[in-house]
């Protein structure tokens, strides 16, 4: 577990976050190199507190660190998840994706040492066809703070349902959010896995509206 303090720095942090994502998407403008500099440059201070939330995440996938797995990052961003998904499994073979080509600049530059493990797919989650560059089956699909900005549930709904057909029968997915923007929380996340066909999910961790969740293709 993450001790109380890093818990807590975590927890304010992403109420501010959260109070960020009041706004529409279409305010942010995440097409733009300079206000993703800034926003980042406000963002990365908290990565030290992040890691270890992160870290406790990844240890819920029941797959060997050496492993030469194939793995999907969903909404990427600049790479914080996808950097700790490299360093428990450094053999995976892991596809970034986001809406942002700005983000991927600093990705790119976070993550230059393993270039040759790592590829990257720019779509838009709320593009039906947001998939469709995947190199799927994957075993394991990660998410930090992203899917929560599509605000609207439909659309939401509709990326569990994707992320489910995405993973190998023996898949798991593991989330990392703001799921107690929703009314119900994590257990209407919960459900809208269910209803994707994920036959388990789980709440491993959860200081609301921050919650990590696990879901699992088949009940094993």
């Amino acid at each position: 577990m993450i001790a109380p303090a890093d818990a807590h720095g975590l927890l304010c942090y992403d109420l501010i976050m959260a109070d960020r994502c009041d706004r529409s998407i279409g305010e942010h403008q995440w097409h733009s190199r300079e206000y993703v500099d800034n926003w980042i440059e406000r963002d990365v201070t908290r990565d030290n507190v992040r890691r270890p939330i992160l870290q406790q995440m990844l240890t819920l996938a029941p797959l060997a660190p050496e492993a030469e797995i194939n793995v999907l990052d969903v909404g990427a961003g600049y790479g914080l998840v996808s950097e700790q998904v490299l360093r428990i499994f450094p053999r995976a073979s892991l596809t970034l994706h986001d809406y942002s080509a700005p983000m991927f600049e600093h990705a790119r530059r976070r993550l230059r040492l393993h270039s040759s493990r790592i590829s990257y797919v720019l779509s838009d989650l709320r593009d039906p066809a947001w998939t469709a560059e995947l190199q799927a089956p994957f075993d394991l699909i990660v998410s930090g703070l992203a899917i929560h900005n599509l605000r609207e549930q439909s659309l939401m709904q509709a990326c569990y349902r994707s992320v489910y057909e995405l993973l190998r029968p023996t898949g798991i997915f593991l989330d990392y959010d703001l799921f107690g923007l929703i009314e119900g929380g994590v257990g209407t996340h919960r459900s809208w896995l269910q209803a994707a066909g994920f036959e388990r999910t789980e709440c491993t961790w959860e200081e609301p509206p921050l919650a990590i969740v696990a879901a699992w293709v088949t009940n094993t």
